[in-house]
């Protein structure tokens, strides 16, 4: 069998690829695992077993299809669930991953993608979306009170890279981030040991109101703001490859492994691009080995999974709400633009983006769900209004 000669710059995109990633949502993805109650333990559990699927997922899909098919978690999703798992459980948090998943795969199993997400405005979806995350963006500049020097200098490294190497800007302000700490001495000591961290099984418990309230939710947000556009991504790349066997086997391996920690895989997009664009590769049909790289990558971040969490934990909060603030920035402006763009819809976008931000729970569901019915109610009467 002859051998693959992979060229450097492919393989660095692969690694790039996998370090925004990580850069970016990492520190979310620890929010939502400490949001749900889980130990640092059990954190670094959910890194380990997130890596794998992750690396397992592109370097099947990729391999496949010969086409650059990279995989993620859902960076918007971890945000929600960040915001809405206080005062539940570790199980039912796990019950919320799979019933979530189970929705996903039935979405692609039988065609329904598309047609499921035309039912609910763009608008409305991208409204609940932005009331989700503004506490992150909030966050960012309220950590400037506690730990000034800190923070502000992980502001300027974002915005001097984003000025110059747009796609570097938040490695820049982990990388400044870590250079202020270590300076000022601001590590404490991890509760976990770095190295190998072995996952945790933790039995599901469903509940009506988490479900509805968390769930569904984060269902919406998983297929609006991650599988969506990252179909979009592939194509816009030119590779046309069948929809639904990427939905069906990313949420089957979610579906799987939810009760280790899984809460989502899904088709990537901003990472993505990195494997599909021409630095990755000269030729289209072998940018699918940047990606396969980026798949080897993930199992080596997942193999070190409790190393990240050891750095994660050893660093003051303000920093990983500074990092998670900004990776989320791009993706707070992108959703209010696409809230507030058409006029026709935008009373009802406020509406549901205000109740969403407010964080009200009612009947114990939370404040995502309201926002979508209190926001279709306003699109269902101003539409019947206008037709009348």
């Amino acid at each position: 069998m002859r051998a693959i000669s992979i060229p450097l710059p492919t393989v660095l995109a692969g690694f790039v690829a996998v370090l925004v990633g990580y850069a970016s949502s990492a520190a979310i993805i620890w929010q939502a695992a400490d949001a749900a109650g889980a130990n640092a333990s059990q954190i670094a559990g959910w890194l380990t077993m997130l890596g794998i699927a992750m690396g397992v997922s592109t370097l099947a899909l990729t391999l496949w299809y010969r086409a650059p098919v990279l995989t993620a978690w859902s960076t918007p999703g971890a945000a929600l669930l960040a915001t809405s798992l206080h005062g539940s459980t570790l199980n039912e948090a796990v019950g919320v991953f799979i019933f979530a998943s189970a929705l996903i795969l039935v979405c692609g199993a039988t065609g329904l993608f598309a047609r499921l997400m035309r039912l609910i405005p763009p608008t409305l979806s991208a409204a609940m979306l932005a009331g989700i995350l503004l506490r992150f963006g909030l966050d960012t500049f309220t950590s400037l009170q506690c730990h000034f020097l800190l923070c502000l200098s992980m502001l300027m490294g974002w915005l001097l890279a984003k000025a110059f190497a747009p796609r570097y800007a938040v490695v820049a302000a982990l990388l400044m981030g870590l250079a202020v700490c270590l300076i000022t001495g601001e590590f404490t000591s991890a509760g976990v040991p770095m190295g190998v961290a072995l996952p945790e099984f933790t039995a599901p418990h469903f509940s009506v109101a988490s479900l509805l309230g968390i769930g569904l939710p984060f269902f919406l947000v998983t297929m609006a703001s991650q599988n969506a556009p990252g179909v979009a991504t592939l194509k816009a790349s030119g590779y046309n490859i069948p929809v639904s066997p990427l939905i069906v086997v990313t949420a089957a391996i979610a579906l799987l492994l939810a009760p280790f920690g899984v809460f989502s895989i899904c088709i990537a997009a901003i990472t993505a691009a990195i494997c599909q664009g021409s630095e990755a590769h000269p030729d289209p049909a072998k940018r699918w080995l940047a990606a396969a790289s980026a798949g080897v990558f993930y199992l080596l971040a997942g193999a070190f999974g409790g190393s990240i969490s050891a750095l994660l934990t050893a660093l003051p909060l303000a920093f990983i709400h500074t990092l998670a603030g900004l990776a989320l920035l791009s993706t707070i402006a992108g959703s209010l633009h696409q809230a507030l763009i058409n006029e026709r819809d935008r009373d009802a976008a406020i509406v549901t983006f205000l109740v969403t931000a407010s964080g009200v729970t009612l009947a114990g569901i939370g404040s995502a769900f309201w926002g979508l019915v209190a926001g279709g109610i306003c699109y269902a009467v101003f539409s019947l209004a206008r037709r009348a």
